[in-house]
């Protein structure tokens, strides 16, 4: 069974889906959800809404999809119960607190893992699956086969974005938006900065990717096992909405959808399918022209015309039954629900006698109603007439009756539980943890307790692991891609294999395969933790202690609940972004690339670019972060994270910072000390 899924940012766009034939739509209730900035839904109108679409066949997702802070968990606990009471269909959710509240609240309510959830390869669909969630939506980043390969190994539902905006960076890895302006894409606030006019060179727009559409290849997602087809667009307007269910109608139908048209109403200089192909090039970028902006104007009015009227999309079975001098009769059922409805005393004909073909004629009159006529049964006793006028009033009323049974929401049972207290955790001493990009950045002696080096430098430098031997921790890639699941995990099972006991995993793709490694496992920033819950969560995964989300303020850091222990990163060009397509590639292939560069923003900022491998890279602050003179105490541990700089200013950074000396460059504080919205 194929889902086509629509965008829902209010109620015009509500029907625009529904009548241009969505099988579901997914929406935001008022707080927690990645688009705050939309309309979204109050609790009552969302109950209406649920009516709405249960009543046309049409199911219903709630967005949940933000972290969220320890102070909004009695706000989080209600609008659960909201939902739950609403009767939606499933909750789509990234922070496992989240996740957690739902299932003890509401058992009974399907679970998605958001995209923010960063789940691109096998290991984070199966684990998806292990905590619960019946569902994955995959990252946009994917091509056609390594969909394939997730899909033919899990038994997890997976979803997959056909249309729509393409951020630049993998989703729930980026905060290019809440560093420069303190609004968070995690929290559901980005100002989209990366569509600003960033440089590299000659090349304008370097962070701009242009819309995604996968729309022509449906099919092809279909059969590789994806059962929804979800639109991005939750901000466009309706006609955006209708245009682009229609086309995925079409294109799932075996016709040819209205590209044309879609492009038109809104796109950034056309679409690019470079993901799904795996053919990530140049082309792949792009940005809102002047010319894109105007283009609407020409097929506004015709998209209209696809959601003006209530389609017909709900089949029903009629039963008429007549007889001399008798009520009439008429039943009606869509399969599940039945109503009847009783007329006037018929008469014997002086001519004509009703029949069956005159009663169809007026009973498939459903003009204005979801329903049409899909099978009639017809009985009459004598030769009974019944006016036209009847039938029509006796079809009104039974099918106004059928609407208001099937738009009846049913709750979901919800439990009652308190607010979770997680005891306080405080640290009595601070300990110093140095991340290096390269193997010759820590050639000075330390007393860090831990050392975390990226897998490939431990296995250049094998002395290393002689040299810190029990504080080595093995980093594992930010993102770990279908194609090289299994190379990492035999790297690391390498690595244990020469004493390495330690993994630094930065989603829970990592997570999993470092489980299976038999590693102890310690949670970077990546995992986005923002609360005691999450904390809570992550322990019961094995995590033996966090590097909590650089988007949390100091207080609320040392007011974090729990038992295992937890850090920030306390010095560091901070990666903002992590990005499958390369901003600084200037041809179809990588030869001669350096794998770095620097990316100007419009004021002359230099943004640091780094390579991994060929298979993503990563956009660093154009500041370090420095903290070393502010007061951190409570924490347990400060990562020192080295990516760019030289092996003399590494060891005079590691000195200031041990002695807390106030930093002698231009640095930030990040957000450990400006409230975050």
């Amino acid at each position: 069974m194929t889902e086509i899924l629509a965008p829902v940012g209010g109620k015009e766009q509500l029907f625009a889906a529904v009548r241009s034939g969505a099988d579901a739509v997914y929406l935001g209730a008022k707080n927690f959800n990645a688009r705050r900035n939309a309309s979204n839904f109050e609790d009552s109108e969302l109950s209406e809404t649920v009516s709405y679409c249960h009543a046309r066949g049409v199911k219903v997702h709630v967005t949940l999809n933000t972290l969220v802070m320890d102070s909004e968990i009695p706000a989080l606990i209600e609008e659960i119960k909201s939902i739950a009471e609403a009767g939606v269909d499933a909750v789509i959710v990234q922070d496992l607190a989240v996740a957690k509240l739902v299932r003890e609240i509401c058992p009974t309510i399907e679970m998605h893992a958001s995209t923010q959830m960063t789940i691109h390869d096998l290991a984070g669909a199966l684990e998806a699956q292990k905590l619960g969630f019946c569902r994955a939506v995959l990252s946009r980043e994917l091509s056609l086969e390594e969909i394939k390969y997730i899909a033919g190994r899990t038994d997890i539902e997976l979803e997959a974005f056909v249309h729509g905006a393409l951020c630049m960076c993998m989703s729930g890895c980026c905060y290019l938006s809440s560093v420069l302006g303190g609004r968070s894409g995690n929290r559901g606030l980005c100002a989209q900065p990366c569509r600003l006019d960033f440089r590299f060179g000659e090349k304008d727009h370097a962070l701009s990717l242009k819309d995604m559409s996968h729309i022509e290849h449906i099919r092809e997602l279909a059969e590789a096992g994806v059962c929804s087809f979800k639109i991005e667009g939750r901000m466009k307007r309706p006609e955006y909405v209708a245009a682009a269910v229609t086309a995925c109608k079409a294109a799932l139908a075996g016709e040819k959808p209205d590209i044309d048209s879609l492009r038109a109403v809104f796109s950034r200089q056309g679409f690019t399918d470079g993901y799904f192909t795996g053919k990530r090039n140049p082309d792949m970028f792009g940005f809102r022209s002047h010319d894109d902006v105007t283009a609407a104007d020409k097929v506004l009015k015709n998209l209209t015309l696809l959601y003006k009227d209530e389609p017909k999309r709900v089949p029903v079975r009629m039963s008429l039954s007549i007889s001399e001098n008798a009520p009439s009769l008429l039943r009606i059922s869509d399969g599940e629900n039945e109503v009847s409805v009783t007329g006037g005393i018929c008469e014997k004909a002086m001519r004509t006698p009703t029949d069956k073909t005159l009663a169809e004629r007026y009973l498939s009159k459903t003009g204005g109603t979801p329903f049409y006529l899909n099978e009639l049964d017809f009985s009459a006793e004598g030769e009974p007439i019944i006016a036209a006028g009847e039938i029509n009033e006796m079809r009104r009323n039974a099918l106004a009756e059928l609407l208001e049974i099937r738009g009846r929401t049913v709750p979901h049972p919800v439990n009652e539980i308190s607010v979770p207290k997680a005891k306080k955790h405080p640290a009595e001493k601070t300990a110093i943890r140095i991340r290096a990009e390269k193997y010759e950045q820590i050639a000075f002696e330390n007393e860090a307790e831990a050392i975390i080096l990226p897998i490939a430098e431990i296995e250049k430098h094998p002395e290393a692991i002689e040299k810190f031997g029990e504080r080595l921790f093995a980093e594992l890639p930010a993102l770990i891609f279908p194609s090289d699941e299994e190379k990492i995990k035999n790297r690391l099972s390498a690595l244990y294999e020469k004493g390495i006991r330690h993994a630094l995993c930065e989603n829970i793709c990592a997570l999993r395969i470092a489980k299976n490694c038999e590693m102890e496992i310690h949670g970077g920033h990546g995992l986005n933790i923002l609360n005691s819950v999450a904390l809570e969560e992550y322990e019961k995964l094995g995590v033996s202690d966090a590097t909590v989300s650089f988007e949390l303020t100091a207080p609320k850091i040392r007011d974090l609940g729990g038992n295992i222990r937890r850090g920030v990163l306390g010095y560091g060009y901070l990666p903002l972004m992590r990005m499958r397509a390369c901003p600084i590639k200037k041809a179809s292939r990588c030869k001669n690339c350096s794998g770095s560069g620097k990316i100007k923003d419009r004021k002359g900022k230099e943004f640091f670019y780094l390579c991994f491998e060929k298979k993503f890279g990563t956009l660093l602050n154009s500041l370090p972060l420095y903290v070393a003179d502010k007061d951190f105490s409570g924490i347990d541990f400060t990562t020192l994270y080295f990516t760019t700089e030289s092996p003399e200013n590494c060891r005079k950074i590691h000195d200031m910072f041990v002695n807390k000396i106030p930093a002698d460059f231009e640095k930030t504080n990040g957000l450990y000390f400006r409230e975050l919205l």
